[in-house]
Formats: structure tokens, sequence, C-alpha cells
């Protein structure tokens, strides 16, 4: 499975654009976009090239659902970090029996 993974447009200079992910910014090549692109636009980057031109309001929304999802899945992981310590320490509590053989 593949995951383009979208990015905000800063600058382009003839057919590369420096892209900002979220405070990470990397060089992504426009090649293969045949779309007009601008400063502010955002685009879906796969393996460092520019795949899709995507409007500003999309691109914000895009990424408040990644959000969302990495939310959720850190929800998760705490939850299940809390059951497996409940767990454990159900398991260290319960008394040990011996058997009289």
């Amino acid at each position: 499975m593949c995951l383009a993974a979208p990015a905000k447009v800063i600058s382009i200079t003839d057919r590369e654009a420096v892209v900002d992910y979220n405070g990470v910014r990397t060089t992504a090549r426009l090649d293969t976009l045949a779309e007009p692109l601008a400063p502010g636009d955002y685009v879906l980057i796969h393996t460092g090239f520019a795949i899709r031109r995507l409007s500003p309001e999309d691109g914000e929304a895009t990424l408040r659902l990644f959000d969302e999802l990495a939310n959720s899945l850190d929800l998760n992981d705490a939850s299940s970090s809390e059951n497996a310590e409940h767990s454990r320490a159900g398991n260290e509590q319960q008394p040990q029996t011996t058997s009289d053989s």
C-alpha cells in the first residue's frame, strides 16, 4: 500500500518546490504534476514527487483528518498500555497457592 502525504508549497524553482510538512521543510519534484501550482497550494507527495495539487482548503482538511487519525491511534495505544498495566498489577496481587502433595 502506498500513502501520499499532503504538504504546503512554500516556494517554487523550475521543476522543484520547497514544501512544508507541519513544520518540516523538504523539496519535492514537480515533473509529474501537470496542474499549475503556486505558493500556498498543497500537493500530495509520494516518494518525493508531487502527484496532485490540492486547494488550501482541501489540504488543510486532509491534514486535520491525518491529525484525527494520529490522535485516535495515540488514544488506542494509551488505552492498551493502561489495560496491560492493570492486567500486570492484577496478576501481581493474586495470592499464590501451594499444593500439599
